[in-house]
């Protein structure tokens, strides 16, 4: 039988650390599971706090702001979701949202709130590493780039982004999007007219070879409702049956 959770360690529960590659929040109420993740963490180079619970975690986040947050869907009380709300309103945080049962109802619910990615248990902690690598590579800002090159700003139908300053504006607007919803219009907005599989999205949106394309599909609903004007009858990011979506920079009807 698998171990998904040996721990990486015999020695005294790992705390946050000066100098390390960013602080992650842990929350999660089985404490074997949160020492393992913790201790991986830890050696990746993370400083690490833990909550085992919704006002723990919130009390931990108002003390020190996390990088990213680690987050049990299924806590005691104030759930994982009910988390996620709170921390998002004293403003941008991404979070890697655990479930523990394979239902993609769960899934769904912890992307509909805004969770940048998800992991279901059991799980491996070097891929949850993995996972917060990548999450927090893309939150934080890019370097400078020629602005006329091709990562800086851009736009089209209304839309423009500025990578620089994980900013998107609407008609001058400016759009309250998700890390991943951000990286997902600026990948559409530089390849207008092309059919992307969900595959395809989630290789290069997303970074990963693998994973559950239901990931791209909610993602996809949740930026059309902020930037189409009927996100019923979506103009811009079209459903392309049988293959995938397209931007359509100019907007029109559809036939």
């Amino acid at each position: 039988m698998q171990q998904p959770y040996a721990s990486p360690h015999t020695g005294p529960e790992p705390g946050p650390r000066p100098g390390a590659r960013g602080r992650v929040l842990v929350v999660d109420d089985d404490p074997t599971v949160a020492e393992v993740v913790a201790g991986y963490l830890d050696r990746a180079g993370y400083a690490v706090d833990r909550a085992a619970d919704g006002p723990a975690a919130l009390e931990r986040a108002a003390a020190h702001r996390p990088d990213l947050v680690v987050l049990d869907l299924m806590l005691p009380g104030m759930d994982g979701l009910e988390v996620c709300r709170r921390l998002r309103e004293h403003g941008p945080v991404p979070v890697v949202m655990l479930t523990a049962r394979g239902d993609e109802e769960d899934r769904v619910l912890g992307l509909e709130v805004g969770a940048d990615d998800y992991v279901t248990k059991p799980f491996s902690p070097r891929e949850l590493v993995l996972r917060v690598d990548s999450v927090l590579r893309r939150a934080r800002p890019a370097a400078p780039r020629d602005p006329g090159g091709p990562h800086g700003p851009c736009g089209a139908a209304g839309l423009s982004i500025d990578p620089a300053a994980r900013r998107a504006t609407k008609n001058g607007t400016e759009l309250a999007l998700t890390l991943r919803e951000f990286d997902l219009l600026a990948f559409l907005l530089r390849h207008p007219g092309r059919a992307f599989a969900r595959e395809e999205l989630m290789r290069e949106v997303w970074g990963w070879d693998f994973g559950d394309l239901s990931t791209v599909t909610v993602h996809v609903r949740r930026l059309r409702g902020k930037v189409e004007d009927d996100p019923a009858r979506p103009r811009l990011i079209r459903t392309v049956w049988g293959v995938g979506y397209r931007f359509d920079a100019t907007g029109t009807e559809a036939d």
